[in-house]
């Protein structure tokens, strides 16, 4: 009989960024008290779950996102760069109106080619990392639930790839919320469904629920 097995891919929450920088793999970029309030009621959300294994991005915001969760369920974290941000080359750039990145013919060169992307880190590369680290943790957790908290672009680019649908999209219309779960199913090994949902979804400013400029 094949086991049924549920690895979590989470978004973090939000995080302390009030001058709109793109701020993509740069440290300490933590959680604001919101970002704090989401983590947290994402924990409730998951505390009877069946989670045995608990996995993070190395950056600052991810790791606090699962510390709720990993006290809560007495699970311990293991960082795993391989479920880190995106690399971008607007890295540490403002997007905000008048100044923003955009606007300067410098920066244009980068947005050469959507489809790859030309301004950061290959769809293609990021799907191939993702489905290792879920991989990984679908094994240690085999027959139960894992969690990975990881980052916007990452997490749908992997759920596009389980999907076998085009990485190419309008950054605008990723199911991703802050602190969103896209729950994927297995059973054995073979990928049979996901399910969206997002538990901190009422904490969300309406501002941030299509929010992508962070990199977050």
């Amino acid at each position: 009989m094949s086991e049924r097995t549920i690895v979590h891919l989470m978004r973090h929450g939000e995080v302390e960024n009030p001058n709109g920088v793109l701020y993509g793999r740069l440290p300490e970029y933590y959680l604001s008290e919101l970002g704090h309030k989401m983590a947290e009621r994402v924990a409730d959300h998951l505390s009877k779950n069946e989670i045995v294994h608990m996995v993070a991005s190395p950056l600052e915001r991810a790791q606090q996102t699962a510390e709720p969760l990993s006290k809560l369920l007495e699970v311990p974290i293991h960082t795993d760069d391989r479920v880190i941000e995106a690399a971008n080359l607007f890295e540490g750039k403002t997007f905000g109106v008048g100044d923003g990145a955009l606007k300067r013919p410098q920066n244009w060169w980068m947005l050469r080619n959507p489809f790859r992307p030309s301004w950061g880190e290959p769809y293609k590369e990021i799907a191939a990392r993702m489905k290792l680290a879920v991989a990984d943790a679908r094994e240690a957790a085999r027959g139960h639930e894992a969690v990975i908290v990881s980052h916007q672009l990452p997490v749908w680019i992997a759920r596009r790839a389980y999907e076998q649908k085009s990485f190419i999209h309008d950054p605008r219309k990723r199911q991703c919320s802050l602190a969103s779960l896209t729950s994927l199913t297995f059973d054995g090994d073979d990928f049979v469904g996901f399910t969206y949902s997002e538990p901190a979804g009422d904490l969300i400013p309406e501002a941030l629920r299509n929010k992508f400029a962070g990199g977050a």
